[in-house]
């Protein structure tokens, strides 16, 4: 039962670092640029829906459809300010920028929202999973959590592939020349990929909000997670960072639960170098060719 509880918490924590991962993968695809901000963004989610919701008193659900416009707009922010002036001189500056910026939203929220852990309750949260008697030690929540970012996976890998909106994002970083003389908005395509970024990681906000304290700082590692997650199953694959996720969050789950939290990081990233020495394109990615 309690290896069946840790399983369970995995994939829940897996799918967090898979849709934060999403945002790396959907950022990469389209302008070959990633957002180091997504910790931060990640944070923003959780902390706007309990301030709409506990402080201010709003009902759940408009709380948490504001947050995540919020967040949208922050990804547009991060691309405007933090990216596209670099990126058009083709300087590679935004990889640090970002990451300021990151930290500049962090220390905001940490002066206006306070440094004490807040909870955030959900009706999804409060009674735990039993069968019979016996009790998993599992919120619904961590149910919900799986399929949310599985089906999110799926709706991106099919507007990517299979609409001629994805295709013509996808085109943007395989050759902007090309894509800007057949129409293609190449600057509205990048500012989107980044508003989705930044709503992919406040949806992992908002979900592992109930399960964990709100706090400005509660992004920081889920982030470096995330990106380990993205590299780790292929950050040109939607499918592959999904599924690193999961692995890397059950396998986080079951070291913590037999041996110990004091061992979960050592092991897991330790498995993460292994795997890319062992597979440099991530386990479900392919090396790029590019046609000259």
């Amino acid at each position: 039962m309690l290896l069946l509880s840790a399983l369970i918490s995995g994939l829940g924590l897996g799918s967090m670092y898979g849709l934060m991962a999403l945002g790396f993968y959907v950022t990469y695809a389209v302008s070959g640029t990633v957002n180091f901000a997504q910790g931060s963004s990640m944070m923003l989610g959780a902390v706007l829906t309990y301030t709409f919701a506990q402080t201010l008193g709003w009902p759940l659900w408009p709380a948490i459809g504001l947050a995540l416009v919020l967040c949208a707009l922050y990804g547009l922010v991060v691309e405007f300010v933090a990216v596209r002036p670099f990126a058009r001189r083709g300087s590679d500056a935004w990889l640090m920028a970002t990451v300021a910026l990151g930290i500049v939203l962090d220390n905001l929220v940490l002066f206006t929202f306070g440094k004490e852990p807040r909870s955030l309750p959900s009706p999804l949260a409060q009674t735990p999973i039993s069968l019979g008697d016996v009790g998993l030690g599992l919120y619904p929540l961590q149910l919900l959590i799986p399929v949310v970012g599985l089906a999110l996976a799926a709706l991106l890998h099919t507007l990517s592939r299979r609409t001629r909106w994805g295709t013509g994002m996808l085109a943007v970083v395989q050759n902007p020349s090309a894509a800007r003389l057949m129409g293609i908005p190449i600057q509205r395509a990048i500012a989107l990929a980044f508003a989705l970024s930044a709503l992919f990681a406040g949806i992992a906000g908002v979900l592992i909000a109930p399960l964990f304290n709100v706090q400005s700082d509660m992004g920081t590692l889920f982030g470096l997670k995330a990106f380990a997650v993205a590299i780790l199953g292929g950050i040109t694959s939607a499918w592959g960072v999904m599924i690193a996720g999961l692995l890397f969050g059950v396998i986080e789950a079951l070291v913590t639960s037999t041996l110990g939290s004091g061992y979960t990081q050592i092991i897991t990233f330790g498995l993460v170098i292994v795997a890319l020495a062992a597979r440099p394109n991530g386990l479900f990615g392919r090396a790029q060719v590019k046609k000259v």
